[in-house]
This record gives C-alpha cells, sequence and structure tokens, in this order.
C-alpha cells in the first residue's frame, strides 16, 4: 500500500510539473505576428542572457533580453550584421518593490519583476525580411500577438534609432 501511494504522488508531482513548464505564462498559442509572421520561439525562456534594462516612466517595466545561440555567438564575436537565424528576445515585466530586500536595505529602492507584460521577438532572415533590413518582428501580450498598427511602428523605429547596429538597440552586458 504505502509503495502505491508514493507512486502516486511521484506521479502527480510529475504530472505538475510538466503542466506548469508547458503553461508558462508568456508562452505563445501558436499564432504568428501580422506583417512578420514571428512566433514566440519554443525554448527561448532558457536561451543566455544578453543584458537587462528598465523604462521609466509610463511603462514602468523591468527587462530582460535574450538570445539564441546564433544571436550569443554574433554578439560574443562583435559580428555585424547579425547573421540569419539570429533570434532576440525580450521578456518584460511591470516594476514591483521588494518589501523583503527594502527592509534589510533600510529605505525603499529595491525592485523585482511584477506582472508579465510583453514578450518581443527579433528573427533575422535577410530574404525573407528583405523590405525591413532582414528583420521580422513581433510583440505578444499573454502569448498572443498585438494588432497590424503596432506592428506596424517595429521597423520604423528600429531603422531610425539603431540603424548602425544592425537594427537592435542592445548592446551585449558581458
Amino acid at each position: 500500500m504505502k509503495k502505491i501511494l508514493i507512486t502516486a504522488v511521484v506521479t502527480v508531482a510529475l504530472a505538475c510539473v510538466f503542466a506548469s513548464a508547458s503553461s508558462t505564462p508568456g508562452d505563445t498559442d501558436g499564432a504568428g505576428s501580422p506583417i512578420y509572421g514571428v512566433t514566440i520561439a519554443q525554448g527561448y525562456r532558457q536561451w543566455e542572457l544578453i543584458a537587462v534594462s528598465q523604462e521609466a516612466g509610463s511603462l514602468d517595466e523591468l527587462r530582460a533580453i535574450l538570445g539564441n545561440a546564433a544571436a550569443m555567438k554574433a554578439y560574443r564575436e562583435a559580428t555585424l550584421p547579425f547573421p540569419d537565424g539570429t533570434i532576440i528576445a525580450k521578456i518584460a515585466w511591470k516594476r514591483s518593490p521588494s518589501v523583503g530586500d527594502d527592509g534589510a536595505l533600510g529605505r525603499m529602492q529595491a525592485f523585482v519583476p511584477g506582472a508579465a507584460t510583453t514578450v518581443q521577438i527579433m528573427v533575422k532572415d535577410s530574404k525573407k525580411y528583405a523590405t525591413t533590413g532582414g528583420w521580422g518582428f513581433g510583440r505578444f501580450i499573454n502569448g498572443k500577438p498585438v494588432d497590424k498598427a503596432q506592428h506596424e511602428t517595429c521597423f520604423a523605429c528600429h531603422e531610425a534609432h539603431a540603424k548602425e547596429q544592425d537594427m537592435v538597440f542592445t548592446r551585449y552586458a558581458h
């Protein structure tokens, strides 16, 4: 009887682990972004960290920028333009005060990720996205792509502000 109970507990625990892994908040439902057809890449949360950033003002977000193997190789070797196959993901959360850290620090100054806001993806394919500098763009909220109007702003902003860096804003924080 004890052996059956242990087996049942282990089975339920493993099922919970697999269920939570397959339904991580922010994962894609498979729909591609309007205009570009970009989707959220499987396993992107296990990619390497390129850098972190904070967006102050009305967005008030903390962000982690991750890169696939091709992106990381290009960053490490200072390769521009980025090679085809490069994928960069930006995960964003509302900035939330860290009460525990603030208590230890003696004043309010520490922040941690709060509620998830967006996942943004850039995919390098110089043939497929020839008219947009070789990049396809995707912005997702709760795993679903935002509307076409928001995607129409991606290339123009990247071209105007990051053209000399192959349309990529993020610098490698090695």
